[in-house]
């Protein structure tokens, strides 16, 4: 038996929002590994091996605020304090917010039935995103 393949055009495949957003966490996922991978080389670069422990540079390397090496034996904190590290940090707290609150809408939509508890979810989703994403970016360039 021989089966032609087909070949179906973007439209027909179905290439629309929901696919965009599946397609968004897959990436977000590799975005945020790529973010910490940064933030553990920054910090091993930076001389981290020698003046911090394990635990320390796991938390740089996560969200990389030089407040995070203040109790550790880093003897200068200025290279720490570079803006390039805030500009790290803030596109991890953005990419993690979205995509942690991509997730709840994901998981929201399949318990809520009717259509307008999912618009008020989502409409709840957006706001939280938007002010922990704010919360979080005043954190990262005030303290």
């Amino acid at each position: 038996m021989n089966v032609k393949p087909r070949n179906l055009s973007i439209k027909q495949r179905g290439l629309n929002f929901e696919m965009l957003m599946w397609i968004f966490t897959r990436l977000s996922a590799l975005a945020m590994y790529a973010f910490f991978l940064a933030g553990l080389v920054g910090a091993f670069w930076m001389g981290a091996r020698h003046q911090m422990n394990f635990a320390d540079v796991m938390r740089w390397a996560f969200t990389t605020n030089y407040t995070h090496v203040q109790s550790t034996n880093v003897p200068a904190l200025e290279p720490w304090a570079f803006w390039f590290w805030r500009l790290l940090a803030s596109g991890m707290v953005l990419t993690a917010v979205a995509h942690g609150v991509h997730g709840l809408v994901v998981i929201a939509d399949d318990y809520i039935v009717s259509a307008g508890g999912r618009k008020v979810v989502r409409l709840l989703s957006m706001i939280a995103m938007a002010s922990m994403s704010l919360i979080g970016l005043y954190v990262l360039w005030t303290y």
